[in-house]
């Protein structure tokens, strides 16, 4: 096989990054790289006309004495037992202000890209070797600066610190005298409570102390017949005029006899 892809970067920039098997890895367009494993080796989808198939693989760049660089790679399906072996080599020339980049070499497949028609997967090889050769003429993203190569200036150039202010005086509290309670003696105590009980709304202390409770605490009084007694206050009179009216009607009697 033989195909010429036009870069427009430098020749320089691409041997860059030949050299690099890093930029080499990131320059293929869809490989997923294995965690842990040399750079160029992991998985990649190719696409050919509505099928696809995922290789699992290498890749490796080596230079020539005569400026020129060997690529070559191997890979097997990820999902059968179909190989595919890559021997090519890149040239590069400077054409313009870009590059032109010459592939010959040869390649052998088996599996499901052999079932493939012939010119589908040519137009595949051509496609992946295209965006190959332009990811090779990226610039590289800039490297995020590593917190130690910060500089540092030198103590003599450091600002000084600012001098912490100094605590303000806190004026202690005076403690006021605490004054005692006067406690009176117990004999004028008990003489005033006995005046006051004396004194009680005007009635005497046996008084106070004999007086029947009042309030919630009064007793309840006896129900009271008032009843009973207005009955007998009218039944004596009445059975004394029934008894002289039977002596009246006993005397009648014995008189008509």
């Amino acid at each position: 096989m033989e195909h010429q892809v036009y870069v427009p970067a430098p020749a320089s920039r691409l041997r860059e990054a030949l050299a690099d098997p890093a930029r080499v890895a990131r320059a293929v367009p869809g490989l997923q790289q294995d965690a842990g494993a040399d750079p160029g080796t992991g998985r990649l989808k190719v696409r050919i006309g509505s099928h696809s198939i995922t290789y699992r693989g290498s890749l490796r760049v080596s230079p020539h004495d005569d400026g020129s660089y060997a690529v070559d790679g191997d890979a097997t399906e990820a999902r059968g037992t179909g190989t595919v072996k890559l021997a090519l080599t890149f040239r590069l020339a400077e054409t313009g202000e870009g590059c032109t980049v010459t592939v010959t070499g040869t390649a052998s497949a088996d599996g499901r890209v052999a079932e493939l028609p012939a010119e589908a997967v040519q137009a595949a090889g051509t496609r992946l070797l295209g965006r190959f050769a332009e990811g090779l003429g990226e610039a590289p993203a800039a490297a995020p600066a590593s917190v130690f190569e910060t500089e540092v200036p030198p103590p003599s150039l450091a600002p000084e610190p600012e001098p912490e202010p100094e605590p303000e005086a806190v004026a202690e509290p005076v403690s006021e005298p605490v004054s005692e309670p006067v406690v009176e003696p117990l004999p004028e105590i008990f003489a005033e409570a006995a005046h006051a009980r004396r004194t009680m709304i005007g009635r005497s202390a046996e008084e106070v102390d004999h007086a029947p409770p009042r309030g919630r605490y009064a007793p309840v009084p006896a129900p009271q017949t008032v009843a009973g007694a207005s009955a007998l206050r009218w039944a004596a009179p009445a059975a004394a005029l029934a008894l002289a009216s039977a002596i009246v009607v006993t005397r009648a009697l014995r008189r008509r006899r």
